[in-house]
């Protein structure tokens, strides 16, 4: 969506979203505004198009809340066209990554689920202003304490109370993966078993990842669609057609799916990586309708506010389907991705297609779905039998 972002009512005006709004100010050469969920100053964004890798640089320029309003404007500006004559000349926009938060941001540019990780457990942290050079295994050793002993949030009441359990090992181990990934693409291990040693205190709990065992089979899907609140139903019913992630599934927008050609373009997920998947013809169908008059970027599967769904939101009425429905109590949105990707691989699909479509490794489908495939070989055995 393009705006004049030179005017400060209009920036006030905008509604805010994970995707920046563009300004254009030449052929190849941008600068976005992410207002602030909190009314702070927002955030401006530099985004130049590298003719040499035909792909775009971008780097945050920060806030600019020192200036005033009618200023930031040319700030940001006067940084974007520095950075565009440093791209244009040949250079490399490079992100001054000097702490652990520096080192995560830059990590979870293309990865909004380790983003979210990092808000709760990183930034607010003193882990976060530790200076990458200064790392020690000590700061991680007791981050890694203080993450351990926080409860994990499992709902709100509606009065708005916290319900939380006690933080399971593979949930901690989840939390601890992006951040050693994160740290690991701008520091080299350290020598083992010294303070330097950072990764160490970042090692894995052992077999703590266990495979999910809740299942919903075709008709309790039907089921729980049938009960499930007509404003979450196409949501739900899109997790029952596809095995994407929730987080991923939610980040959909319109402009994401072609109906012409019945292809999906995913790129917000676990792996920051974009795919394209081919629908068959009642995903499409489902899309269709959901991107039916909907600018590019607006959610493909909007909540009656017009904001799209998120983990806060779609567990609510998933949550009281299923006991409506006297549904596994456990049953959660992503028991949805388990029992798709469950029938796939019955189904006999082979695994490296099955983890291409779901945005996994095919090591991970095999380490938590191989004995259904194996249970699908013998029964192909049995049919050689003369």
């Amino acid at each position: 969506m393009a705006c004049d972002l030179s005017k400060v009512g209009e920036r006030e005006r905008l509604k805010t979203r994970r995707e920046p709004y563009w300004h254009r100010l030449r052929a190849g050469c941008f600068i976005g505004f992410r207002p602030s969920k909190r009314g702070g100053a927002g955030t401006w964004i530099a985004r130049i198009y590298d003719e040499d890798t035909s792909k775009y640089q971008i780097k945050s320029l920060g806030d600019f809340g020192v200036l005033a309003g009618n200023a930031r404007f040319a700030a940001a500006k006067k940084e974007a066209e520095t950075l565009a004559e440093l791209v244009e000349a040949g250079g490399e926009i490079r992100l001054k990554v000097e702490t652990v938060a520096d080192a995560c941001r830059s990590y979870a540019e293309t990865r909004p689920e380790a983003e979210q990780r990092f808000k709760r457990y990183v930034y607010g942290d003193v882990l976060g202003k530790v200076k990458l050079a200064k790392l020690r295994k000590r700061h991680v050793a007791d981050w890694r304490k203080r993450l351990e002993e926080t409860p994990s949030l499992v709902s709100r009441s509606n009065e708005g109370d916290k319900r939380v359990r006690i933080r399971a090992p593979s949930t901690v181990n989840r939390d601890m993966a992006v951040l050693r990934a994160a740290l690991a693409t701008v520091l080299p291990a350290g020598a083992p078993n010294s303070e330097a040693a950072w990764q160490e205190g970042l090692k894995s709990i052992p077999n703590s990842n266990g495979r999910r065992t809740l299942y919903l089979d075709r008709p309790q899907r039907r089921l729980l669609l049938e009960k499930i609140s007509v404003e979450a139903q196409p949501f739900v019913q899109a997790l029952c057609l596809l095995p994407l992630r929730p987080g991923a599934m939610a980040a959909l927008t319109a402009g994401d799916f072609d109906k012409r050609t019945s292809e999906l373009s995913i790129g917000k997920d676990k792996t920051g990586k974009l795919r394209r998947i081919q629908l068959p013809s009642e995903a499409s169908k489902l899309l269709t309708s959901q991107a039916a008059d909907k600018l590019p970027n607006a959610p493909l599967f909007m909540r009656a506010n017009g904001k799209p769904w998120d983990k806060e939101t779609w567990k609510l009425p998933i949550a009281a389907a299923v006991k409506t429905t006297n549904l596994p109590p456990g049953a959660t949105a992503y028991t949805l991705r388990h029992s798709t990707i469950t029938d796939l691989v019955s189904a006999g699909l082979p695994l490296l297609t099955i983890a291409q479509i779901s945005g996994t490794s095919a090591e991970m489908i095999e380490r938590h779905y191989g004995h259904l495939a194996s249970s699908a070989a013998v029964k192909a055995l049995e049919t050689l039998a003369l």
